[in-house]
Formats: C-alpha cells, structure tokens, sequence
C-alpha cells in the first residue's frame, strides 16, 4: 500500500525528498570532512629533504596542539645549547641552522632568514651569483632582486642594507633569504636545529635524551609549515563541529517539519483510507513505511552529494583561510569515509522516522467522516507534545539568555558555545509558530482591514483557518532570516565591543603600527625615542615559564617600561597599585589567581630565572591575559618569539611642536615597516584580526545555513501551494480571474513571509538582550550593531523564493486549467 502510494503521489513526496537529500548531504559532507582529518597522509619533508638527521630540542610532555601558533616550549626556546652543539660535531660534520624574522623592504610578511650552509638541504639551488661570502651579503629567491643589487632587510635586530650576491630558484614551502653564518648568529643568537652528517647512531647516543634526533619522515617535524599545518587543521577541527552543529540542528529540524507537514496534507485521504475499513494500526504503518521507503532512497542519493560535497566545504573553509590549501578530500573506501557516510544516512532515515511518528499517530485518530468535509478549516496545529517542547524551548531560551548576560559573560567571547546557544530561541520560535499564526495575522492585517475589494479579507480567513500549513511554510523563513540577524549582529556587535573596550584601555595620543610587516623592531622604537619632545614604549611579546605543582606553565608576557604602563595604558587594576613597579616586579591579569604582593618565580625564554615580585594585579578577559614585565627581560624576546613589537605607542611632551614632531615620526620610520598612526586608527588595525577570527566561524556557518534554508523556503512553499488546487477551482468558480488568483497568492506569501520575519525579529531580541547584557558586563558599552543591509537582502531573498514558490505552481495550474471542483484527491 505504502508502494503504491509513492508511485501514485510521487509528486507529493518529492518536496519531503528533497528536503532530506539535501540535509543528509550536508551531515554527510561534514562527516567525512572531520574523519578524514583523523587519517591524513603524511606531508612531504621540506627544509631537510637532503639532510640524513637533524637534531631538535625537544620536550616529552609538550603537545603543540594546546598552544597557539608562535608558541614555544622552554627547551626549544632556548634552542640547541653550545654543550649539544659540540657533542654532535664530535660525531661528524654538522651544520648549524637558525630561522628568524628577515623581510625584504616589500616582501611578503611571512618571509624567514636562514644561514646560507642549510640551503642545500632543502633543495635550493643558485639560479645566478654566489653564495654571500661577506656579512653585508646575501642571497634572496629570484624575481625579488637582481644579483649585484643593494636590498634592504627587516629584521628584529634593525633595518639593514645588503648587497645581493645570487638569487635562488624559489620553492613552495616558504620564502627565505639567506646570510652568512656570522651574521645569522648576529640576527638570531637561538639555534633552531642541526643538521648531523656523522653516523646517526653515533649522533643518538651523543645527544641522549637531550633533545630528538629526526631521520626519515620525522624530520618534517623541523619544518616551519608543520605547525602552521597543525593550526590550520585544528581550527577546522574546532569550526566544522560547530557548523555541523548549527546546520544540522536546522536541518533535523526543516526535515521533520517537511514530514509532518506532508502527513497534514493527506488527512481527507487518510480519513477515506478509514472509511473503506482500514484501521487505525494500518494507517500508521502505512505512514510510517512510506517514510521508510522515501528516507531510504533520498538518503542514499544525499550521502552520494555529501561524499562529492565534502570537497566544496573543504574549497570553502580553505577559501576563508581555515584549512590549509593542500587539504583534500578524495571519495574512497576507507573507514574515514565509508562511517560517516553509513551515519549520515542512518541518521535521514532515523529523522524521517520520528519526523512522521507523532504524525502518524494522529492520522491513525482520522475518524473516516472526515472524508465527507467539504471545509479544510484545521486546528491550531499545536499539540500538547508541541506545546510542551515549544514552552521547554521558551523557558530555556529566556533563562540561557539571563545566564549569558548576568552568569556568564564570557561565553559571548567563545564563538563556537555561543554560536549553538543563539539556536535555543530561534527554534523554540519556529516550535511555537502555530500558537502565533492567529495574533500575528490579524496584527499584520489590521493596516490592511480598510481595503476595497476581496483580497485581503480572503488571504486573513485563508491564513487563520490554516495555521498548520502557514506554520510549516513560514518556519524556513524564521530559520533564515533568525539565525542569521543573530549570527551575524553577535559577530559585529562582539567586535565593535572589543574596539572600544581596548581604545579605554589606550591613553596615548600617536602608535606605530606594523606597515606590511609582522611587527616593528626594537631598532626603530629606538630612533623615534631620540626625537626631541616624543615618548614612545613598545611592549615586546615574550613567555615566561611558571611551575605549577609538577608541570610547567607557559603565558604570554609583554615587555614595558613601568612609567611608560602607567603614562599610556589604562589598566583595571584590581589589587596592588602600578606605582610600586620596579625592575624586580610585574603585573598579573586576576584571571591567573595571585595575588599582589606574593612573589612569583618565573622562569624565560633565554634561560634565565627570576624570582618577582606582584606589584599589581588588574581585570582582563580570556584571550587578552598577559603579564607586564620589566624592561630587561627585552632579550628574552627573541628566543620566545620573533623579537618584534606588535605596536609602539607615542605621546608628545607638554610644549612640544606638534607638527614638527610628527613630521619627523614619519620621516623616521619611512621604509622600516612601521606607520605612524592616530589612537583611532591603532585600535581599528588591533581589532581588525581578532574580529576577523570570529567573522571566519559565524559567517560560515551562516553560509551553509542561509544555502540550505533558501532551498528549504522555496522547497516548503511549492509543496503547500502545488496541492491546493480545489482552492484554485474555488476562488476560479465564484468569479476570480486568473489575475486575481495569482495575486490571492502572492499576498498570502507575502504575509506568510511577514509571520516568517517577525518571530525571527523576537527571537533574534532575544538573542541580542542577552548579549547586550554580557558586552555591558565585559566592556562597560554594548552597542548593538549588526549589518543590516546584509541581514535585509536575506529577508528579502527568503520573499522573493517564498513568492516564487507560490507562483510558479499555480501558475502552471492555471496554463494547465487544472481546476476541478470536484478534485478532492489527484
């Protein structure tokens, strides 16, 4: 029977069809993207392809995964020791290599120095010239500068000119220029690595458990891309859960509306089925194998477009810079695809079924005088089940918002738990929609209750005695347009707060920012510093080292002078007091649990270690947690990090001539990688990346929810108007022309469309409420933005497709003449 029903209504089932094979698609695609992480290829060794063994500093209970990109542990922060180094030359030849900052005046930011001897390994070769052979020589990739050509070079320890002695035929792992031995120890006192040409057996027992020795596919560990690789995969890690999260949620959710929604359409047919005796056990078997057979076959073709999908969401994420470009996803065999794909159809099968549960005990409840109504008035289309689970939603929404505003804040500043709390009420709205079809029409109605003529009074009853099917129609337009409005204002609003939170944090007038660069050297601080009237500080990022029972703990450190701390930021000092800093103290964020006065023994980067005393201790947020140390801890920069200031910030003594100084701020910084810039116009550059890290995660998900509601609304809409042809016979035999059908229509979506966008306007206030709560508690400001020209165009759109699917079937009614009064049934 069930059979039989596909094959005689396959029409009728195609919109259910269609709305689970795209939403298997998207689970399957997401699957298969996150397991094929789990099982990646190996990457080809890069720097140290030719090079037998090298040696690295190691730490056994080191997990680079925990740590932020740049982060070192202490033994590979100190690097090789001269002790390691002269153990491993007793084995044989061994060749000295350091990476550090060194950029081409113009390069590209991410460009690395390195020692001449080490080039061979990585496969360089002289394309012109010789090697440098004095240290104010180098060698540079070819198409950056000519051999015999004056360069200069950005590097942590100043700005330099050398003369080019050859260039390099370029590869594609990295950018690099090469110095001689001399001057690389110059420019990076740290050894990154050696590379050993003795026998390796000799070099292991040499080394001992000093530090690893790498042959084989293990020396890809020495290369730079290995942790940029790591931190690629892991954000992706960190965004596709969430994103499957979001959209599959909305895809559960617009499937098992389709379904039930289906079931609703066919009650006359259903209540005929009881008329010729079927029983109520038989109607709801039938339903429930008709969804079998549906959720089967549009599962299986779903995990096909998901398995070829998955490439695209992979082409996606590389394209907004989270994975790396070399990621692919290729369709095979293994369990890494074949689990995912198995889940995601179990899952649309296991969707469709309860989708139709509650549906299919209702239907069996049709008493068979049903089929005898001449009227299709039905209920409000809210059973107590729904009611329940609509009032549970409400609730939890309302109190997940006072949570984020008064008990938890900081939840706001983590995208990923904050992204699937914006779900609660837009779906708690969706749940409830029949309860408000009834006010909400007649509210949207009332402009219009003056109106000559017909239309709007028949589009008003036609609405109020169709609350099902105006609440199945209207739920992918809430989805869109409510996830979308909270989406995307909690990810301007969060970065608008972040903006003025760190402009209160700054007090001086003038910065030097970065200009193309990673940062600014200490070198050109210096030179602006000896300009007469100008004061300026630049805290220098490093790590320090703290024992915490028995493990060690890394944080983020800057280096600045005290009186520079107090003159041009604006701490919350919370504890202690800031005029008390001296060369033997810090300053702690609160967030770290010490308290002023108490010593802190710390252990840096260069090997030194320091007992200091807490002289303060001040407010900060997840994220934005540094200590504030003195100004002779500047060395320990460069073999924590890069050695470059991230900023420099300036203030002009009392008298001094404004314009003269500045004037000659940028004349000294010209051409060293640095800009003079306004406070305003520091903060919007600081803001910039972070805001730019959260952007990444709410507008892809927002992509892939918008794609799939968009396909969702036009899919709901073309189901619900394609089975209403007695409503087009009826409205043909009291008189309407065909013109007025159409507009009876399109003025029945457009106010479907309105419900739509009006629950997603309460459930995004909610959502917006609470964040205003929490930014208020974080940042003492939440001012609401959002970009409304984006958010109107998706309403809009969500209109249009909404419109169309209500024209384009009732329009090929009315070519066809398909207007049979008596058609009860196709």
């Amino acid at each position: 029977m069930a059979f039989q029903t596909l094959r005689g209504r396959w029409v009728s089932f195609l919109g259910t069809a269609v709305a689970l094979v795209l939403g298997v698609a998207q689970v399957a695609a997401m699957g298969v993207l996150l397991t094929t992480m789990l099982d990646l290829p190996d990457r080809p060794v890069e720097r140290f392809a030719g090079a037998p063994a090298v040696v690295m500093p190691s730490d056994p209970t080191w997990n680079p995964a925990h740590h932020d990109l740049g982060v070192r542990s202490l033994p590979q922060a100190r690097g090789i020791t001269q002790d390691l180094l002269r153990k491993v030359s007793g084995t044989g030849a061994t060749v000295v290599d350091r990476a550090f900052y060194a950029q081409l005046q113009g390069g590209p930011q991410d460009q690395v120095g390195h020692p001449w001897p080490v080039a061979r390994f990585g496969g360089y070769t002289l394309l012109d010239g010789r090697a440098p052979a004095s240290d104010r020589e180098v060698v540079v990739p070819s198409g950056q500068a000519r051999t015999g050509h004056k360069v200069t070079v950005l590097t942590a320890a100043g700005v330099g000119t050398y003369t080019v002695s050859g260039t390099l035929s370029p590869v594609g792992w990295e950018d690099a220029v090469f110095f001689t031995d001399t001057e690389a120890a110059r420019l990076a006192p740290r050894i990154d690595a050696l590379v050993a040409l003795g026998a390796t057996d000799k070099v292991r027992e040499a080394v001992g458990k000093d530090a690893a020795v790498l042959t084989g596919q293990d020396r890809h560990q020495a290369d730079a891309s290995e942790d940029r690789d790591r931190e690629a995969l892991d954000n992706t890690v960190t965004l596709v859960p969430v994103m499957a999260s979001v959209a599959g949620t909305t895809a559960v959710f617009v499937v098992a509306s389709t379904f039930v929604f289906a079931v609703i359409q066919r009650r006359r047919e259903v209540a005929l089925l009881r008329t010729v005796g079927a029983t109520p056990r038989q109607v709801r078997r039938m339903i429930r194998n008709e969804a079998l057979l549906v959720s089967g076959f549009a599962s299986m073709v779903g995990t096909v477009l998901g398995l070829f999908g998955a490439q695209l969401l992979a082409d996606l994420l590389i394209g907004l810079g989270v994975s790396p470009p070399w990621f692919r996803v290729e369709p095979s065999l293994h369990w890494t695809v074949l689990a995912p794909l198995a889940a995601a159809f179990l899952v649309g099968v296991l969707v469709a079924l309860c989708g139709v549960a509650v549906a299919a005990r209702r239907a069996g409840g049709i008493r068979p005088v049903e089929a005898l109504r001449e009227a299709a008035v039905d209920d409000s289309g809210t059973t107590p089940g729904r009611l329940l689970l609509g009032a549970v939603g409400l609730v939890c929404g309302a109190g997940l918002t006072v949570w984020i505003a008064l008990g938890d804040p900081a939840m706001v500043l983590s995208p990923s738990a904050y992204a699937l709390a914006l779900l609660v009420p837009v779906l708690a709205a969706a749940v409830l929609a029949p309860l408000a079809v009834g006010p909400f029409t007649r509210l949207l109605m009332w402009p219009l209750r003056g109106c000559s003529g017909p239309i709007a009074m028949l589009v008003r009853e036609s609405v109020l005695t169709s609350r099902r099917r105006t609440a199945a129609t209207a739920a992918p337009i809430l989805l869109t347009v409510g996830l979308t409005f909270s989406l995307l204002a909690a990810t301007d609003t969060l970065g608008a707060a972040r903006e003025s939170g760190l402009q209160n944090q700054v007090r001086s007038e003038y910065a030097l920012a970065p200009d193309g660069t990673p940062g600014i050297s200490p070198q050109v601080v210096e030179k602006v510093s000896r300009i007469d009237g100008v004061q300026v500080s630049a805290p220098v990022l490093t790590t320090l080292y703290t024992h915490d029972e028995d493990r060690l703990e890394m944080n983020d450190g800057l280096v600045m002078d005290s009186a520079a701390l107090q003159r041009m930021t604006d701490l919350k000092v919370v504890d202690g007091s800031l005029d008390t800093l001296d060369d033997h103290s810090t300053v702690l964020p609160d967030l770290w649990g010490r308290k002023a006065g108490s010593t802190l023994t710390v252990l840096m980067a260069d090997g030194e270690e320091a007992d200091l005393r807490i002289a303060a201790t001040y407010h900060a947020l997840r994220g934005e947690d540094v200590a504030y140390l003195p100004q002779r801890f500047a060395g320990t920069a460069v073999y924590a990090r890069d050695g470059l200031a991230r900023r420099a910030y300036i203030s002009l003594e009392s008298g001094t001539d404004r314009a003269a100084a500045t004037t000659a701020i940028r004349k000294a910084v010209a051409g060293t990688g640095a800009r003079f810039v306004t406070r305003d116009q520091l903060v919007a550059s600081e803001s910039a990346y972070a805001r730019h890290l959260t952007e990444v995660r709410q507008r892809s998900i927002t992509v892939i929810v918008v794609m799939f509601c968009f396909i969702a609304v036009l899919n709901t809409l073309l189901m619900a108007t394609a089975d209403r042809r007695r409503d087009l016979a009826v409205l043909r035999m009291a008189g309407a022309t065909p013109k007025q059908v159409m507009r009876f229509f399109v003025a029945e979506s457009l106010l479907v469309a309105a419900i739509g966008v009006s629950l997603a306007l309460i459930a995004t206030a909610l959502n917006l409420t609470g964040l205003w709560g929490a930014l208020h508690q974080l940042f003492g400001t939440a001012p609401i933005t959002a970009p409304y020209p984006v958010i109107t165009a998706i309403a809009v759109m969500s209109t249009l497709l909404a419109v169309a699917g209500t024209v384009l079937p009732v329009g090929a009614a009315l070519r066809a003449r398909c207007l049979y009064l008596c058609s009860g049934f196709s």
